[in-house]
């Protein structure tokens, strides 16, 4: 039977042995700037996805992501290993990074909600002074017969 609540515990505290394994103890000048964002457990506790992004900017204005996988790719191996001494479970969970797409959507998402905003102050700006095309209140008056009725 699959405990969620246990699972829970657990990518929490995966996320914390690997975040302070990044920032103290693996010396890759390409991980300087990774952020662990979320992690995964499998409800057999055997597999664990850790999510990250990159928040640092090289010279050209471009985050590393490329450099930052390779880093985690080749500190796999030595973060699994923190992972299993930090958390004291049976079997210690494989260790797959994948990088968040959050802030990058995130950050398209307000791109377009300030082009809407634009839009919205052309418009506003546009019907000041406007009038209706036809009628002011065309259903509220009622309607006379025509003669021809």
């Amino acid at each position: 039977m699959v405990d969620q609540a246990r699972a829970r515990r657990l990518a929490k505290r995966i996320s914390q042995i690997v975040a302070s394994a990044l920032e103290h103890e693996v010396k890759d000048p390409r991980l300087t700037m990774v952020t662990i964002t979320d992690t995964r457990v499998t409800g057999d506790l055997r597999d664990a996805t850790v999510y990250y992004t990159v928040i640092g900017r090289s010279v050209d204005d471009v985050p590393d992501t490329a450099g930052a996988a390779a880093a985690l790719a080749s500190a796999t191996g030595v973060l699994r290993s923190k992972v299993g001494a930090g958390t004291g479970v049976r079997f210690t969970p494989t260790l797959t990074f994948v990088q968040d797409a959050v802030p990058d959507e995130a950050r398209r998402m307000e791109e377009l909600l300030a082009r809407t905003r634009e839009s919205d102050a052309e418009l506003a700006r546009r019907a000041v002074g406007a009038h209706p095309a036809g009628d002011p209140d065309p259903y509220r008056a009622p309607r006379e017969a025509a003669a021809d009725e």
